[in-house]
């Protein structure tokens, strides 16, 4: 075969691994490859644990259109996240050795803190999550998407005390720092840690190239993980592992279904011989099916939800718990928060009187500062959370309202402020800084933080999404046309930026994520 082999990928960074790590088995064949980046925006990350939830398609759709367009010859996938009945005339083509399956626990500030009573552990995935709390039912879980690097970032920012990963993929990405535990005890995700390779079914030549490359025992271990995820699933995403591994000339296959809170789990445990490799994941499953896992299957199914909304940002466990039995739910971070660098001649010449609309603000400036540096004589603020952020962290609060123009109008009543300074990002609120000029205060804007938009295109429809600020809105509509839903405002600066593209607008009565799920609740009873 003469012409360049095109090798279909993703352009994330892990992807791009996979694909490179193929183009150079091919190439020392001698082959002449290309390597092809496909790209759908909105589209996620291989890495991303939505594969457990059900979602797999999401991930291999743009690459399967690639194949069937001839854009590509090839397309390499993370094999976890490939769905385990591929789309007519694609098929497997081959699968390079398996790299590792196990996950691993990142932590922020020691083994012990994450080994407590009570921790915060993140993670995506339905598997991990059911596990974790299996294991430690005390703990508290909280949402984390995105890549890899894009997760490592939210750890490293954050009070969590850990969070999981599949080692194989952090590995790859070299993000696999020192601070971190094997779990050993934690089954992986059927395939986990593998690269498949996919093709036409029609292009017989190349099929015949790619199993040059192709790792029969990795091949055969996939086969029964994945045919013991498909016998399960029956059309239900539920927290699923599998793992089989040779052990001398006989297979050993692990196998587990939970319950989604982790609180039942139904094990198997086999050694079979090379030639029962054909249909063990059939029988594994079957068996956990008849030892309860066909009861606890149609219970996870039965709760299948009467309303599906989606949250503009990750909400902790606490607060997904407060959404009603038959709402499910997705979060997606529709927007992320870069803390900018501030010198310390902005403190110096800082007014008596400061404005800070947001956490964000807050965090800015501890993010620059010491506690002991902001010494401010008076601090005016915008929201409850804010307020107590500002009380907990630097010092009393004099005034606060509910929103940015409510604080302008109170400032404009007092008379005796004639100058001020404005912590603020750059979508700052216009209507306040409008307000104050208008009435011939001075406001010195400092921008303290930038929010960037991390805009995603959803395939599915939703009856209603949550938002929290308009950036969250601008976000949200930049890639996605479907405005049907109903739009759940935080407070009504939100609103108003929601009312220019939803028909149907509703307010929370006070500004916090627990009163807009509150919303949501009283709007489907």
């Amino acid at each position: 075969m003469q012409k360049i082999i095109r090798i279909g990928t993703r352009s994330s960074k892990l992807a791009l691994w996979q694909a490179r790590t193929v183009a150079i088995q091919l190439e020392e064949l001698g082959h002449n490859v290309e390597v092809v980046k496909i790209d759908s925006q909105g589209d996620l990350d291989l890495e991303s644990p939505l594969y457990e939830m059900g979602i797999t398609g999401v991930f291999t759709r743009t690459l399967d259109k690639a194949l069937l367009n001839d854009s590509i010859d090839i397309a390499v996938h993370s094999m976890k996240d490939v769905p385990t009945v591929l789309p007519e005339k694609i098929v497997q083509a081959a699968v390079l050795k398996r790299a590792g399956s196990l996950d691993v626990l990142v932590y922020n500030d020691s083994v012990e803190s994450v080994m407590q009573k009570e921790a915060t552990i993140a993670t995506g995935s339905l598997r991990r999550k059911a596990q974790w709390l299996n294991h430690y039912p005390n703990h508290t879980i909280v949402g984390l998407r995105g890549n890899m690097q894009t997760r490592m970032e939210k750890l490293e920012n954050s009070d969590w005390n850990g969070a999981i990963f599949a080692q194989a993929g952090l590995h790859r990405v070299k993000l696999l720092s020192k601070n971190h535990i094997k779990l050993d005890w934690m089954i992986p995700a059927p395939a986990q840690g593998i690269v498949m390779i996919t093709a036409l079914e029609s292009k017989t030549e190349l099929l015949e190239i790619c199993k040059e490359i192709n790792h029969k025992d990795t091949e055969t271990c996939a086969h029964i993980e994945r045919q013991f995820l498909n016998t399960l699933e029956g059309g239900c995403s539920a927290p699923i592992g599998a793992l089989a591994f040779f052990k001398e000339e006989r297979i050993v296959f692990k196998g587990a279904l939970f319950s989604l809170d982790g609180k039942r789990k139904i094990e198997i445990d086999k050694l079979a011989y090379m030639v029962d490799a054909i249909d063990l994941g059939k029988k594994c499953a079957e068996d956990v099916l008849q030892r309860g896992g066909k009861k606890l299957m149609i219970s996870m199914a039965s709760d299948a939800k009467k309303v599906n909304v989606l949250s503009t940002k990750q909400l902790a466990t606490s607060q997904t718990d407060l959404f009603n039995g038959d709402i499910g739910f997705e979060m997606s971070d529709f927007i992320a928060i870069r803390f900018n660098r501030m010198k310390p001649s902005i403190l110096k010449n800082a007014h008596a009187d400061i404005v800070i609309t947001s956490q964000n603000g807050v965090e800015a400036l501890l993010n620059n500062y010491a506690p002991i540096e902001l010494n401010f004589e008076n601090i005016y603020c915008v929201g409850r959370r804010t307020k107590r952020l500002i009380e907990k962290k630097i010092g009393k609060v004099t005034h606060m309202e509910n929103s940015a123009k409510e604080l302008a109008n109170h400032i404009v009543r007092m008379k005796n402020i004639k100058e001020l300074t404005y912590f603020c990002g750059n979508l700052k609120q216009e209507d306040f800084s409008l307000i104050l000029a208008k009435n011939e205060i001075t406001v010195d804007e400092v921008e303290a933080y930038r929010t960037i938009l991390n805009e995603r295109k959803f395939e599915e429809t939703f009856d209603g999404i949550l938002f929290y600020s308009p950036s969250g809105v601008q976000s949200y509509i930049e890639d996605n046309s479907d405005k049907s839903a109903v739009a759940f405002c935080i407070g009504e600066t939100t609103a108003t930026e929601a009312r220019k593209y939803f028909e149907k607008v509703e307010v929370s009565n006070l500004p916090s994520i627990e009163q807009v799920i509150k919303s949501v609740n009283q709007y489907y009873e």
